[in-house]
């Protein structure tokens, strides 16, 4: 498999994890501010998830320490600030503009694919870069 198509099918599977996060959530908590607390936990499973996957099967990355690992956790973390930005305002974009469920999730679709597309670059010179 090319690492484009692996790379692709984690985000897909991501984003399937992070919008059914949020489905639990809403599901379970109707009350003030439900959207952004799903969007939260939605972010939250995304983020470890795909850290995960991107860690051992895009960049084969192998840390050698927790310390380390925790380091690289916490810059994949917030090399996705920016694209948690861009998924969330197209996802509250879209529940404005729109309104609905549906159109929500669409938005956070197009939010998180231009996100995870930006975020490869990210983390490609960045988080992962060649270990020495």
């Amino acid at each position: 498999m090319t690492i484009a198509f692996k790379y692709s099918l984690f985000a897909i599977l991501a984003t399937l994890l992070n919008l059914s996060t949020q489905e639990v959530v809403v599901r379970t908590y109707d009350g003030s501010f439900a959207i952004y607390l799903a969007m939260a936990f939605g972010t939250l499973a995304g983020l470890v998830s795909k850290y995960l996957l991107d860690k051992n099967y895009i960049f084969q990355f192998i840390t050698t320490s927790h310390r380390e690992g925790f380091r690289k956790f916490t810059l994949y973390g917030l090399t996705g600030v920016a694209t948690t930005a861009i998924f969330w305002g197209f996802e509250l974009g879209f529940d404005s503009l729109i309104g609905g469920k549906i159109a929500r999730y669409m938005g956070a679709i197009i939010g998180l694919s231009i996100g995870y597309g930006v975020k490869y670059q990210l983390d490609k010179r960045y988080v992962f870069a060649r270990q020495a």
